[in-house]
């Protein structure tokens, strides 16, 4: 697939301060010179495995908690000074615009109707549209082989019907209520494939209950470009970015993506460069 690269509008001018505009209106708002029990709210999946994920015993884990946690970090927040909101995926918008929250690290895909609401720092990592299978399947080697196979997805989701529309027109579509639905219809074979994102695939392949059992098919089916949301026209934007190129730099990044995805054998896309879209 030939990739086309978009430089984004160039970054604000780095600011020293939050603007009030984006201090939430409950006092968790991010405020200058972050110090003693000053806070910053920080919009993630709260059930996203390898991703974002609130677990039972109340702490956080996965890529975008490691990415904004180093974010903030870079603000002047430690780990303890944040407070993690979730941010589902139909609520980030409006999260971002009442102020709710200070920025979102929530498997936040940079598009054009997206960017007319926030504004994107990023990219941070570049995903793909991909597909789960069952780990001994050698039927589907490329994306057409998913014709006439039990394709899954989550209700309400465009990938499944993406699929069935531009690539496999005999797919069969099978729509669940969640993810963890078609885990399990993939483990007993009920489906033959799930598709979502490659990196919240590779996020749920990693878990404990399920290594050695699926493989990502590795078909990079759309690109999806990664970012952290702010406020339109906050002075946070070129502060995460600063941030992030420092992440890619000292190492850290690279340590993420190893730690929270790499147990499914998910091959990353190198990190990609702050501003650059690939579409």
């Amino acid at each position: 697939m030939e990739l086309r690269k978009v430089t984004l509008a160039a970054a604000v001018a780095l600011g020293l301060s939050l603007t009030a505009a984006g201090c939430g209106s409950d006092g968790g708002g991010a405020t200058s010179g972050a110090s003693g029990d000053q806070k910053v709210t920080v919009g993630i999946k709260f059930d996203q495995p390898g991703i974002g994920l609130k677990t039972p015993d109340g702490t956080y884990t996965g890529l975008d908690v490691d990415v904004a946690t180093y974010v903030a970090k870079e603000l002047g927040y430690d780990p303890g000074n944040i407070e993690w909101k979730e941010a589902k995926s139909a609520d980030r918008e409006t999260l971002l615009q009442r102020g709710d929250v200070d920025f979102i690290a929530a498997s936040y895909s940079m598009t054009p109707a997206r960017a007319e609401k926030v504004d994107f720092a990023g990219p941070y990592l570049l995903a793909h549209q991909d597909v789960l299978i069952r780990a001994d399947d050698d039927s589907i080697k490329k994306p057409e082989d998913l014709n006439n196979k039990k394709l899954c997805s989550v209700t309400g989701s465009t990938s499944a019907q993406n699929v069935k529309t531009k690539i496999a027109p005999n797919a069969q579509l099978q729509e669940y209520g969640g993810y963890s639905e078609c885990l399990t219809g993939l483990e007993n074979g009920a489906v033959d494939a799930l598709t979502t994102d490659d990196v919240i695939l590779a996020g749920y392949a990693s878990q404990p209950e399920f290594k050695g059992k699926f493989k990502l098919g590795g078909f990079k089916m759309s690109n999806e470009n990664y970012g952290i949301g702010v406020q339109k026209d906050s002075e946070l934007k070129a502060k995460i970015n600063a941030a992030l190129e420092k992440m890619v730099a000292d190492g850290a990044w690279e340590a993420a993506v190893k730690k929270n995805l790499g147990p499914s054998g998910y091959q990353n896309e190198p990190a990609p460069k702050i501003g650059v879209i690939v579409t």
